[in-house]
């Protein structure tokens, strides 16, 4: 596993791959980061790795690209989640990670405007 330093460095060098898209801030997460661009959850950073929100829309293109999913093990089982890995070559410049950028600025777009269920409250 990278030293903290090292997980920081890669962190911000996510950063500047998706500055293109929007405002980018960094925010530390179950021993990660969490990368958001203009307030939306777009990326999860775990050890030296890079994973960007998809969705039904733009998972089938990680797919095809040779992305890997996120997943992590928890008490009972595997747990996947709508992340995945960008090409290889994506990460070696913002002008190639731009449209893997905005495929999962797009996937955040698209959740935000999802309702979420609300918590129906108790009878008094």
């Amino acid at each position: 596993m990278p030293s903290p330093a090292r997980r920081a460095e890669f962190a911000e060098y996510c950063a500047e791959l998706l500055a293109s898209a929007g405002a980018v801030q960094l925010r530390r997460m179950f021993g990660g980061h969490g990368l958001y661009v203009d307030g939306l959850f777009v990326a999860i950073i775990t050890g030296e790795r890079l994973y960007l929100k998809a969705d039904a829309e733009t998972a089938p293109a990680f797919e095809r690209a040779g992305g890997q999913r996120f997943s992590h093990r928890s008490r009972e089982r595997v747990v996947s989640l709508q992340f995945w890995t960008p090409p290889a070559e994506a990460m070696d410049s913002p002008a190639l990670m731009q449209p893997w950028g905005r495929l999962a600025l797009a996937a955040a777009l698209r959740a935000r405007s999802v309702p979420k269920p609300g918590r129906r409250r108790a009878a008094t």
